[in-house]
């Protein structure tokens, strides 16, 4: 028998099918043991497990799932977007690994937040934008405006072979 990671779900239950099966017919657990390793040979459960669902089974326990405790499986969540945002946008030369150690999360949660949600990539130590948003559009172009205005100081100052003269 083959067994691949997609079918070990429903390869599980089926084993716990044949375990609640023999709880019902008044096997014991030893005999549940025995008859599984005949089926499943090498996949079959090991003893402590066998004997810890028989043992459950036999307390009226179902075969479906237990409840969930209610977390949710991912932290993607978009309070955690407006934290990772935050952080990255305080201090733009932190990596993932620091991102999520600092709040506390999945590094590969971060790195898909910072990759897709806020569409940065790390360039040189630094987390960059992959598109300019329209604040950053207009603080580029009030600097560059600022440096024209200023730019009278760039005729006062005479350039040679690595040395800068003032006038």
């Amino acid at each position: 028998m083959d067994v691949t990671f997609d079918k070990w779900a429903s390869f599980s239950q089926s084993i716990h099918v044949h375990i609640q099966v023999n709880v019902k017919i008044g096997n014991s657990a030893s005999e549940t043991l025995a008859l599984l390793t005949v089926i499943y040979g090498e996949y079959a459960m090991k003893k402590s497990s066998v004997f810890e669902w028989h043992r459950r089974f036999k307390e009226g326990r179902e075969v479906q799932d237990d409840p969930t405790s209610g977390q949710p499986k991912t932290q993607r969540t978009d309070a955690n977007e407006d934290r990772v945002q935050a952080l990255v946008r305080s201090d733009r030369r932190l990596g993932v690994r620091v991102i999520a150690e600092k709040l506390n999360m999945n590094r590969e949660t971060v790195r898909q937040i910072v990759k897709e949600v806020l569409r940065m990539r790390k360039i040189s130590a630094k987390m960059m934008p992959r598109i300019l948003t329209h604040d950053q559009k207009q603080r580029r172009l009030h600097s560059s405006s600022d440096l024209l205005r200023k730019a009278d100081m760039l005729d006062r100052v005479i350039g040679g072979d690595e040395t800068w003269c003032f006038q």
